[in-house]
């Protein structure tokens, strides 16, 4: 079914379709708190393939977007070196909402309410696909990670731990 399912159009379905960008979108059964491995799992896909987009601030309460593998957590002390931060830290559901204008768990890194700054793990570069939420629970987008990271004018950084 995924793929052939009708969705309508989100922020971030728009904002690709309106850059010509090729994607295909893959709808699943959303499970509170299941996270990108249940997507995966759904999908039949590597949770690596699964791109989980994260709402972090720094040390001044700046916000920041991380793309990251589906089956890795963010080395935030790492990530805040390579920034040039003092700390960086994953961002309340509630101020992540308010920054992205999507809900947590439904946040896509595509047309987000307030522009900010977009650190896309460099090994993600390595997959021929990646699937990334489309702006709703349940729903992700698959697409080119280097035509995502352009997109995005994402910049490389390297802070991936296994969970």
């Amino acid at each position: 079914m995924a793929g052939r399912v009708h969705v309508s159009e989100t922020p971030a379905t728009q904002f690709l379709r309106g850059r010509g960008v090729i994607f295909r979108v893959h709808v699943y059964a959303y499970l509170e708190h299941g996270g990108a491995r249940h997507g995966a799992r759904e999908l039949g896909v590597d949770p690596a393939a699964v791109v989980k987009t994260l709402v972090m601030q720094d040390e001044h309460a700046r916000p920041l977007l991380v793309l990251m593998h589906g089956d890795r957590t963010v080395s935030t002390k790492s990530l805040a070196r390579q920034i040039g931060a003092k700390t960086v830290a994953q961002c309340k559901p509630e101020v992540a909402n308010r920054h992205s204008g999507y809900v947590v768990g439904g946040t896509s890194p595509f047309a987000t309410r307030k522009p900010m700054p977009v650190y896309f793990e460099r090994s993600i570069l390595d997959l021929p696909l990646m699937f990334v939420n489309g702006g709703r629970r349940g729903f992700l987008v698959e697409v080119d990670p280097a035509n995502c990271m352009q997109l995005l004018q994402a910049r490389p950084v390297q802070c991936a731990l296994a969970e």
